[in-house]
Order: C-alpha cells, then sequence, then structure tokens
C-alpha cells in the first residue's frame, strides 16, 4: 500500500474498536477557529457589503465573495465566547480553513498578503511586497497567473480539527475546503469572477511566501480570481491537479503520527528544473465538470446487467434575479439536526442531482457550465432510497453521463443507514443518503499519495452544491464524515473497491 491507503485503512472505522479508540476531549484545549493578526493595514469589508446604492462596485463584488464562501453567517449565545456559524459548513464546527488573499497590485489593493478576518469581514494587509512572481513561481508558472490580479489560498490549521477528530480528521479538513471551494465557485459566479482552481504547487514554497509553520498550518489550494468584466481576464482553463510522490516505503506509524505523516508525504517539491504542461488532457475536460461534451467521451463507471434505470433529467433549479436565491441559501444555510422520516419527491431528487452533477444546464443563469474540479471523474456517487415518492426503495447508482438512477440493490435499509452512520438519527430518518466513494488504488496510480487530497476535497464540493440546493428547495441536509466504511458497501452492495469519502444525507427537516 502507499502512504496513502495505508492511512485510509488506518483510519476506517470498525464496530470492533471505534469505542476502544475514542477518546475524551480535552475542553481546556478546544482550539479558537479563527487567526487573528495584530499587525497590519485593515480593510473593512462591512461598508461595501451594506451599500446597497452601487450594486456592482469591486468592492461590493470583493465583499460578497468572500462573506458568501466563508463569512460568519450566524452565532449562537454561550456561557463564553459565542459560537459562531458559517456559510460553509465544517465537521464539528471546528472550521479548520482560513483564507488568504494575495494581490498582485491594483489601485485598490496594494501589492502583498492579505488574510481574511472572518470575525470582523475584513482583510488585513499583513505583508506590503510584491510576491506575485514568488506565488507564479510556487505554482510552477500556471499560465492563469500571469493574467490575473488576485489570488486566494486556502490553508488548513490542522490542530483544529485534529482535536476533536485525531488521525481521521485530515479526511475531514479536505472535505470541508471542498464545502468551501464549492460556495467559492458558485459565489464568483454570482459576483462575475471566475475562480481558476490549482492544486500543483509546491507546498513548501506556498507555505514560506504566506510565512506558516507547515507544521501547524499548511496550504492546500491556491485559487487565482479572474474578474469576468475584464475582457483581459477571459482566461482559457488549465490543468488543477498535478501528481506527487507515491510512497509505499514508510516507517511503522503509531495513532497520532499518521496524520502529519500523510500531509508531509502527500506534498510536492519545489525544483527550478521542473516543467509543467498546463494544457488539459483529454480535449480539456479533464478535471472539469460534466458537461455534455464529457459524455460523448467517456461511459459512467458502473452499467449493470439488467438493472431498473430511472432518468434523472429534470427543469434546471430556478436561482431567481441576478442568482439572489443562491446568495440567500449560502447565508442561511445550518446543517439539519433532525429529520421527520417524511418523503422527498422524485422531483426534488432529481432537482438536487442536477444542479450537484449538470453545471452546463445553468449556464443561462450565468453560472459557469465547467466549474473547476481536480478529477471529478474519479468520484462516484451512489444513492440509498429510503423514502421518495416514486421512486422503489433500494441502493442505486447516479450515472451523470447518462442521467439516469440505477438500481443495484432492492431493499429498505433504514435500520442499517442508522448503523453505519454510528448510530446517527440522521442516517435512519432521511428519506435519501447520497455516498461519495473512489477508487484509491486507481487514484493514487495516476495522482500520488496527494490524490487523497483531491478526491475528498472534490466530494466537499459536490457535497455543499447539494447542500445548496437543498436549502433552497426547502429540504433538510446534514453532511456526515463519520461511518463504518467497509460496512457501507457490504451493505449497499457497493464494489469492494470503492473507498467511501462522505455521505450527505437528504429529507424533510423536522422543525424546532
Amino acid at each position: 500500500m502507499s502512504i496513502a491507503q495505508h492511512y485510509h485503512e488506518r483510519t476506517k472505522y470498525d464496530p470492533a474498536t471505534i469505542h476502544a479508540k475514542s477518546h475524551a476531549l480535552n475542553w481546556e484545549e478546544q482550539p479558537i477557529p479563527f487567526k487573528d493578526y495584530q499587525l497590519g493595514v485593515s480593510f473593512d469589508l462591512k461598508p461595501a457589503l451594506e451599500n446597497t446604492s452601487e450594486p456592482g462596485s469591486w468592492w461590493k463584488r470583493l465583499s460578497k465573495l468572500l462573506y458568501c464562501t466563508y463569512g460568519l453567517t450566524g452565532m449562537i449565545p454561550t456561557a463564553g465566547e459565542p459560537h459562531y456559524l458559517r456559510s460553509s459548513p465544517s465537521a464539528g464546527a471546528l472550521y479548520p480553513a482560513e483564507l488568504y488573499l494575495i494581490s498582485r497590485g491594483t489601485p485598490r489593493l496594494p501589492a502583498g498578503l492579505y488574510h481574511y478576518q472572518a470575525k470582523t469581514h475584513s482583510l488585513i494587509h499583513f505583508w506590503e511586497s510584491d510576491v506575485w512572481a514568488s506565488l507564479q513561481s510556487a505554482c510552477f508558472w500556471n499560465p492563469v497567473l500571469e493574467g490575473t490580479q488576485m489570488a486566494l489560498v486556502a490553508t488548513a490549521v490542522f490542530f483544529r480539527s485534529v482535536w476533536r477528530y485525531q488521525d481521521r480528521a485530515y479526511r475531514r479538513i479536505f472535505l470541508d475546503t471542498g464545502h468551501l471551494l464549492g460556495n467559492l465557485e458558485l459565489a464568483c459566479g454570482a459576483n462575475d469572477y471566475r475562480p481558476h482552481l490549482i492544486g500543483g504547487f509546491a507546498d513548501k514554497a506556498v507555505n514560506q511566501l504566506l510565512y506558516l509553520d507547515g507544521e501547524q498550518e499548511g496550504a492546500i489550494a491556491v485559487i487565482p480570481l479572474a474578474d469576468r468584466l475584464d475582457i483581459n481576464e477571459n482566461l482559457s482553463l488549465t490543468r488543477t491537479a498535478l501528481p506527487a510522490a507515491l510512497q509505499v516505503d514508510y516507517p511503522p506509524l503509531e495513532d497520532g503520527q499518521l496524520l502529519n505523516y500523510l500531509h508531509q508525504a502527500t506534498q510536492i517539491q519545489w525544483d527550478t528544473t521542473t516543467h509543467v504542461d498546463w494544457s488539459r488532457p483529454n480535449d480539456g475536460i479533464e478535471g472539469a465538470a460534466f458537461t455534455g461534451a464529457l459524455a460523448a467521451h467517456q461511459a459512467d463507471k458502473y452499467n449493470f446487467p439488467f438493472c431498473h434505470k430511472v432518468p434523472t433529467i429534470v427543469s434546471p433549479v430556478d436561482w431567481g434575479t441576478d442568482l439572489d436565491g443562491l446568495e440567500q441559501s449560502m447565508i442561511n444555510r445550518r446543517s439539519t439536526r433532525a429529520y421527520t422520516g417524511e418523503p422527498l419527491t422524485l422531483d426534488d431528487l432529481k432537482a438536487l442531482l442536477d444542479f450537484t452533477y449538470q453545471p452546463q444546464s445553468y449556464i443561462g443563469q450565468d453560472l459557469d457550465g465547467s466549474p473547476d474540479y481536480f478529477d471529478v471523474d474519479l468520484v462516484e456517487t451512489f444513492v440509498a432510497i429510503s423514502n421518495v415518492t416514486g421512486l422503489d426503495e433500494g441502493c442505486y447508482y447516479y450515472a451523470p453521463k447518462a442521467q439516469e438512477l440505477r438500481q443495484i440493490r432492492f431493499k429498505n435499509f433504514r435500520s442499517q443507514l442508522h448503523y453505519l452512520c454510528l448510530g446517527q438519527d440522521l442516517g435512519r430518518d432521511a428519506a435519501a443518503v447520497i455516498f461519495h466513494t473512489a477508487d484509491l488504488e486507481k487514484a493514487v496510480g495516476k495522482y500520488g499519495d496527494r490524490a487523497y487530497r483531491y478526491l475528498h476535497m472534490d466530494a466537499g464540493h459536490l457535497g455543499q452544491r447539494l447542500n445548496l440546493a437543498a436549502v433552497y428547495l426547502d429540504l433538510g441536509v446534514s453532511g456526515i464524515g463519520g461511518f463504518f466504511d467497509d460496512q457501507v458497501n457490504e451493505v449497499l452492495g457497493i464494489p469492494a473497491d470503492e473507498a467511501v469519502l462522505y455521505i450527505t444525507t437528504l429529507g424533510r427537516a423536522r422543525k424546532p
């Protein structure tokens, strides 16, 4: 096994060992989910957010983009510090991600490094220097950086999630970042930006550029922002994912050492002689979402013989004037805590799948028909149906290119789903449960151990699209990152070589 495969096996939840490996939380060590820079020039984004007289102003667009991507959207009072909620969901509300902005130097944002202070909705300019060439070098001279003026960098503060989830936190960190990337992609569309995703960069160089301690916090995605209102920034798409080494020779690792070792192993080393061909293989399809062109090139992975097939083509979700419905869904999004057990309709499910997997249907609403993923073709989707009007109970494979559900098991799985989701009532009472999986061996064969990052961020990105569509349609939705891994495959009849990445539950929310 490579180190990524070894990590995945070691961090599986198993009924026989989960209680023995559980640990008591030390609440005195609970991490603060904010990074606070004390020195620097602050750019307050709140006035622009509240400004109604200039709806399309540059500052308003940037302010709304950051707010909808990772801003504070709610607060729960507590005896101590209030519990803050954000537009992007996070496992255990631990929010391991941080957002930085790098400016090439514009009339509005001087060159240098900025940190997004979510708590005050502001940017703090903590390093005043031209660092763009260093960013280009760290990203192996990706051509998108030649044509853009700003870039976001998403990082992870590891201990925030490790405090609760220990070694398995690495999975959740990248799922959470995928949620953020899903918000960013859609918020860019609503504010006339085009995010260009870069997952292939020299980790140590980007960390040094941002003055990060790579042991505590690491860069995990670079996202140049092209301004769609500037014709010079209408840029060609490039590859999003680069391979790292495949490490099969590693020392014995004790519990508590796995996460840090894997993160170091998944890094790409910087080399001045490295030359990257950034053009997209497969006629520009790889790394993009499912499009009509993609359907002509590739078939869906599974086509089970003699299975019942249900078409899922449906009218696109209408997000309203100027995508107001999408913006409000980001702001109002909350994870459902309990379901009623009542049914969804088949049209509800079709609408959720359509928005998540068929972005080409939303070009007419000014959303990107081919948003950036790392390699979404590696991610498969299975749906366990417990209570959907017009659809038989059982487990289905969702074929996005053919746009159909293919039934692989005939059974009501409510009790098993309750068990698989570690006894969470969300699994039992949901009307439908969506499983994102991947052939991990195939993925690491293509991208080395860094594939583990790509898979989980793509799964989180897809999960966030499901989240937002469900919120807009007044449905309940909640992601689950804790489950009995191997038992999912056994119970649902999913092929054994599919590693389960993420679960999203859907249903009718129980009102408080």
